[in-house]
């Protein structure tokens, strides 16, 4: 394995240290657009850009294979030391220096394999939203194989270790309704109280029964009903619902269970309850075959003793639309360990800088390997 230089790792270093103090949330991420492009031009790739969307796609050789690349480019938006702001408290900023350096090095090779490198720099992973938006536009489309890579905190692998996979679970946000009348609050039979009916819906929920030997989760996470009056019994209420499965058909049972559990909760109560479901975030599928190419990649760059299983993890990932949308692709992620803690979305999350140039020479031989076994 090729010995990263000291300019390199300062570069790298660089980069990240930019685009970490200069987080964007979903779909806002045009700064951030501005900045990769500049990269990226200047290593001589192909780039294109979109005029309605934040992200970056560029490209280096031709042909086929055609191997992609993905990183995740958009922050949280949370409270840190204080005050609301964007904030690089999921990794991204260091997933897209990772693709950025693996760029970096494949570019300046003198020759590389034959086949199509294609880097995909895509914003809204964090609302489930920019996998599908990239897809939209066609840049999965002639993809072989595509890669992705998260660090992972120290619950699940220690620094300086990794896995060829992420098993991420399906998830779901639902957002409700409650749709009664407000009553006084000394004559409750003329209205029905919309807190009340939220109760029993949390009540109805907590019995919902699925196969457990697959984890799965249903709960509600915001409630919101009344006003400053505490004598007037709220007839509305707004709500929010989380959902986890770890497979895409028990994410769709759970579905159709809540459903049921709304409509009795309605039906008793003689209310109308609204319900807003948008597509759930994928479960990970496993591909042996690109799994078995990062697991190589992993083994040369790190050991063999420094290769985890692949990691099962309840948190959801948009990556998995990938390979739902266009079943012909061949997908996997780098688990990348890095001594991150406390852990993921904590608004101080810090995680050992270091493991980034692993994480870059491990992307890059996975690349290689793809091409090589094609030609």
């Amino acid at each position: 394995m090729e010995m990263l230089s000291p300019e390199f790792k300062e570069e790298i270093m660089n980069i990240f240290e930019y685009l970490h103090t200069h987080a964007e949330v979903s779909m806002k991420e045009f700064g951030t657009t501005q900045y990769l492009k500049e990269q990226l031009t200047s290593l001589g790739c192909r780039v294109q850009t979109f005029d309605d969307c934040p992200g970056v796609i560029a490209e280096i050789g031709e042909g086929k294979p055609v191997v992609g690349l993905r990183a995740d480019m958009d922050a949280l938006w949370q409270r840190v030391d204080g005050d609301f702001r964007a904030n690089h408290s999921c990794g991204h900023d260091a997933h897209m220096s990772m693709a950025l350096g693996t760029a970096m090095l494949l570019s300046k090779k003198a020759e590389l394999p034959k086949g199509t490198l294609r880097f995909i720099f895509q914003p809204a992973e964090e609302i489930g939203k920019g996998a599908l938006e990239m897809i939209k536009r066609g840049v999965a489309d002639d993809i072989d194989f595509l890669y992705g890579v998260h660090v992972r905190p120290i619950q699940e692998t220690a620094n300086g270790r990794a896995a060829p996979a992420i098993l991420h679970g399906a998830s779901q946000s639902i957002s409700g309704k409650i749709i009664g009348e407000d009553a006084h609050g000394a004559r409750p039979h003329l209205g029905t109280n919309s807190i009340e009916v939220a109760s029993t819906l949390i009540h109805e929920l907590a019995y919902i029964h699925i196969d457990p030997m697959i984890p799965h989760s249903v709960k509600m996470t915001s409630l919101h009903a009344g006003g400053e009056n505490s004598n007037i019994i709220p007839g509305q209420a707004t709500f929010s619902l989380d959902l986890r499965a770890q497979t895409n058909d028990v994410m769709k049972t759970l579905i159709d269970k809540v459903k049921l559990a709304v409509e009795s909760v309605a039906e008793f109560y003689k209310v109308k309850i609204e319900l807003n479901i948008p597509e759930s975030l994928a479960a990970a599928t496993l591909n042996s075959e690109a799994r078995n190419i990062m697991a190589e990649a992993i083994t040369k760059v790190l050991g063999k003793d420094k290769l985890d299983e692949p990691l099962r993890t309840t948190g959801g990932e948009d990556f998995h639309f990938y390979p739902l949308k266009r079943p012909h692709l061949k997908t996997t992620m780098l688990g990348l360990g890095c001594g991150l803690e406390p852990g993921l979305h904590h608004p101080n999350m810090t995680f050992d800088r270091n493991a980034m140039f692993s994480g870059i020479q491990i992307l890059t031989e996975a690349v290689l390997l793809t091409l090589k076994a094609a030609n």
